[in-house]
């Protein structure tokens, strides 16, 4: 079969077009394989190949090389064509394609739900054996709706609509149509309209002049193929509405008390009938490293890959034999879902059995299944270490594989010695792979359910993993497991956040490309169409925080570029060691910490460094020295001598960079520590210098670089729409490269980002931006409106333009108007959680403000177990409600 290329490109001299492909006749996508094309004139560029007759597919893209370096690519999407084994040639006439403006619309999001189109490829006969097919990309047509092809041919309607060609949309968001090439008159003028699938009624013609194409005539057993063109329309700008919530909040009159992946179904019901599109939800990979409620954290997976096996539908996978059993656990279900929280640990532990009973029921037959074996090499390279990671973390009781004794490092011969079938262990790895079998089709289904009713599902990607994870077993050089990444203080936390997962070592996932990454995302491509990149500031910079702390206040940023001597030096500072960078504090501050313990804190915990000065005993110097000391002590008075020896751990003015050992960073918001009190006006006024331009100056292009670096290959080898948790202390450049990317903000009216404003203002909100009224880490409306009288006093009188004095409480009425006021923001998404559209009822939301809370970032202890208050059954029998919400989607312009 012959292949000839043909694309009209304007160079300089010393600038070649090459092009690269998936076939080895064009390098299989490597540069150094793809194949120089040929100047022919007046800007026209040509490469003739032969390949194997047999090939069903082609897919290839243009670049253009200079001195044998690419500066110039094709859209990631680039040119693809099916392949017909009785055609002798196909030729391709290619406009360049460059990345469309409205790059958010060629998600998966969209094409595979929102805008979604049943694919298939054309069936136009053609007796003459010379054909010509026209291609054109066209993102934002309804599912209602189709292209069409209209012209000046007889073959074409002769510009009468109703007469116009419909095309098909093989792959979306590309439509394309095959016609007869002998019924042909060049110049060919023509133009793509959008017209009603089922009517042919006409929607809209595409913008601009007619379009024309003058080619050869094709020869028998011809295809010529025009690609690389995109409809011509402004259309106005796309608006949705959603809903946010845990799988694990959700409530049905099935549930087995947690939410699930069935329950998850009938919340699509729910979603389509009030005219949203989007259901966003937590993580849910599996977390299970201690089989306590401790694990109800969705953010600490000991897996990336692995879903939770609470989320199992225990109906859906299936009914014990026994009828003693069936009965029994059905008790067990009414209990557990008369509880008005999750119950986590007995929720997991009844549901483990549960399947164990199943799995010893028909677990051979279904391991032995066609089915079973396409899911166990598909997903190999990660489930066998899964399987034996639960396996050693059930035999050793822990998930700290240091503790492992000679499976401390990981060996993937002892691993699969592990997984044998005629080890003693593979039932239970046997086990554990029948769970992640029902699991993946579990959540699968909720996928394609979801798609077929035109509902994105948005998952959210955790920036870390866990310290103990299968992950950080299995690639631990990925991992810098000698230090916690964290958050500097903000909203959330006015001491920082710990998670206490890993930082990244960048420099040496850089090395193979960052393969880690890319398939974490290929994972999440399995469920999900969008999804939001948890802390994205990760991508620039992480919050590095050194073992030794618990509160993230001694953290420092990485990369960066800390400070030498001689830099702070020059902002007017002397620095003194080890005294700015030791713990230590002015006794005239300890009753502020300790009030009437100061004399046994001092007798106990400190030592006299100066006549003025403490410092805190060599047994507790640090904070995790003093989380062990205090671990067992509950007391308010050890809770405060705690909290207080926590304090003193953290005042310090300098950091010692662990990398340069001579460098320094500021410690974050110094200027609210008690040893920056002590300094006089002028070192204080100096410090406030350097502290400026090193927070907010010092590292912006440095950091836009990294990003770039590390999120273009990754966002362009996803189809999903990518949205980024741009909250809290943001430089500068993070606005630029995710706008750039066109990666979605989050926005939030009580966080804003422009300097000097207490709440955002909704009406200038970037388009490429999802507005929501709470996360998961703030407390929902209701009681966010409860908790500083003040400020929402200025909230009610300044945003709402109300009169008079704020309620104490947020009714129906100002929820409905806060979330109007998000409605009509000029975000691409507006999604709400569960809990604040329930707020805009009065006999629905929940009579227990304070238990809508889902986390508290403060509390590194928090249990994770909010459930809904009612079930999704009678959520959907509200029809008042529902109307409500669907009136007020509507009338606020975003689309059902």
């Amino acid at each position: 079969m012959k292949i000839q290329f043909n694309i009209s490109f304007h160079t300089i001299w010393g600038q070649k077009l090459v092009v690269s492909g998936s076939i080895p006749e064009l390098g299989n996508w490597k540069l150094s394989g793809a194949k120089e094309m040929h100047y022919v004139e007046g800007g026209n560029w040509q490469l003739e190949i032969d390949i194997p007759a047999d090939l069903a597919d082609l897919h290839y893209r243009y670049l253009l090389v200079e001195n044998g370096n690419p500066i110039l690519e094709e859209w990631n999407k680039g040119h693809s064509a099916y392949l017909d084994p009785s055609i002798k040639t196909y030729s391709f006439y290619d406009t360049w394609e460059a990345s469309p403006a409205e790059l958010s619309y060629y998600s998966t999001a969209f094409t595979k739900a929102i805008y979604a189109h049943l694919s298939k490829r054309p069936n136009h006969p053609d007796p003459s054996g010379k054909k010509l097919r026209i291609k054109v990309w066209a993102p934002r047509v309804e599912s209602h709706q189709s292209v069409a092809l209209a012209g000046n041919q007889s073959l074409i309607g002769n510009w009468q609509v109703d007469k116009a060609l419909k095309m098909t949309c093989e792959t979306a968001p590309e439509w394309q149509i095959e016609i007869d090439a002998d019924q042909i008159r060049y110049p060919f003028e023509y133009k793509f309209i959008v017209c009603n699938t089922e009517t042919s009624e006409l929607n809209y013609w595409e913008a601009g002049d007619n379009r024309i194409l003058n080619l050869p005539p094709a020869e028998e057993g011809e295809i010529k193929v025009v690609s690389g063109l995109f409809l011509k329309k402004e259309l106005p700008e796309g608006k949705f509405a959603g809903t946010v919530v845990p799988v694990f909040s959700l409530r049905t009159e099935k549930s087995f008390g947690v939410g699930d992946f069935g329950d998850l179904k009938q919340l699509v019901d729910w979603v389509k009938s009030t005219g949203q599109r989007v259901i966003q939800i937590l993580p849910v990979n599996d977390t299970t490293n201690t089989h306590t409620w401790t694990d109800s954290y969705p953010y600490s997976a000991v897996s990336i890959y692995a879903l939770h096996p609470i989320y199992i539908d225990l109906q859906a996978a299936g009914t014990p034999d026994d009828a003693v059993d069936r009965a029994y656990y059905e008790q067990i279900r009414k209990d557990l879902n008369s509880r008005f929280s999750v119950e986590y640990e007995e929720v997991l532990k009844t549901k483990l059995q549960y399947m164990k009973v199943l799995f010893w029921q028909e677990g051979k037959e279904v391991l032995a299944s066609d089915e079973f074996e396409t899911f166990f090499l598909r997903n190999l390279s990660w489930l066998v270490p899964y399987a034996a990671y639960c396996y050693l973390r059930d035999t050793y009781h822990t998930t700290d594989f240091s503790r492992w004794g000679e499976y401390a490092t990981y060996n993937k011969v002892r691993v699969h010695a592990i997984c044998d079938e005629l080890a003693d262990s593979y039932p239970e790895v046997a086990f554990t792979y029948y769970l992640q079998f029902i699991l993946r089709k579990q959540f699968e289904s909720v996928t394609s359910y979801a798609r077929e009713n035109g509902i994105v599902l948005k998952g959210d990607l955790p920036i870390g993993i866990g310290r103990t994870s299968v992950d950080a077993w299995t690639d631990p050089s990925y991992f810098n497991l000698q230090s916690q990444a964290g958050a500097p203080p903000d909203e959330f936390s006015t001491i920082g956040q710990n998670w206490r997962f890993p930082t990244y070592c960048w420099d040496v996932m850089e090395k193979d490309q960052y393969t880690w990454w890319k398939k974490r995302f290929e994972g999440m491509g399995h469920y999900f169409d969008c999804f939001r990149i948890d802390h994205i500031l990760g991508f620039f910079r992480i919050w590095e925080i050194p073992e030794e702390y618990v509160q993230g206040l001694c953290g420092h940023f990485r990369p960066a570029l800390p400070l030498s001597r001689k830099e702070i030096e020059q902002y007017g500072f002397t620095l003194i060691e080890p005294f700015h960078m030791t713990a230590h504090i002015n006794e005239a501050y300890l009753p502020l910490l300790f009030d009437d313990l100061t004399s046994v804190v001092i007798d106990t915990y400190l030592d006299r460094i100066t006549s003025q000065f403490y410092a805190l005993k060599s047994f507790c110097n640090t904070q995790r020295k003093i989380e062990f000391l205090f671990r067992e002590r509950t007391d308010p008075a050890s809770e405060r001598i705690r909290e207080g020896l926590y304090t003193i751990a953290n005042e310090v003015l300098f950091l010692r960079d662990p990398y340069e050992k001579e460098k320094f960073h500021p410690r974050i918001s110094a200027s609210q520590s008690y040893v920056y009190k002590d300094l006089f006006s002028s070192d204080q006024y100096a410090f406030d210098q350097l502290y400026w331009d090193f927070y907010y100056h010092r590292h912006n292009d440095f950091w836009k670089a990294e990003a770039y670096k590390r999120l273009t290959p990754l966002i362009a080898g996803t189809e999903m729409l990518v949205c980024g948790e741009d909250l809290g202390m943001i430089p500068d450049s993070v606005h630029e490269v995710m706008n750039r990317l066109q990666i979605l903000s989050l926005e939030l009216e009580r966080m804003p980002k422009a300097a000097g404003r207490e709440f955002s203002d909704l009406s200038d909100l970037p388009y490429l931006s999802v507005c929501t009224t709470s996360t998961h880490d703030m407390p929902p409306l209701r009681a966010w409106w409860r908790e500083d009288a003040l400020r929402t006093q200025r909230y009610y009188n300044q945003v709402l333009r109300r009169d008079g004095e704020a309620p104490g409480e947020c009714s129906s009425e100002i929820a409905t108007q806060i979330l109007w006021n998000h409605l009509t923001s000029p975000s691409m998404f507006a999604i709400f959680p569960l809990q604040d559209w329930l707020a805009i009822d009065d006999e629905l939301k929940n009579p227990d403000v304070e238990a809508e809370r889902i986390n508290v970032p403060a509390d590194p202890n928090h249990y994770w177990g909010y459930r809904m208050h009612l079930t999704i059954e009678k959520l959907k029998e509200a029809a008042d409600f529902n109307r409500k919400v669907k009136d007020l989607i509507a009338q606020s312009g975003r689309k059902k």
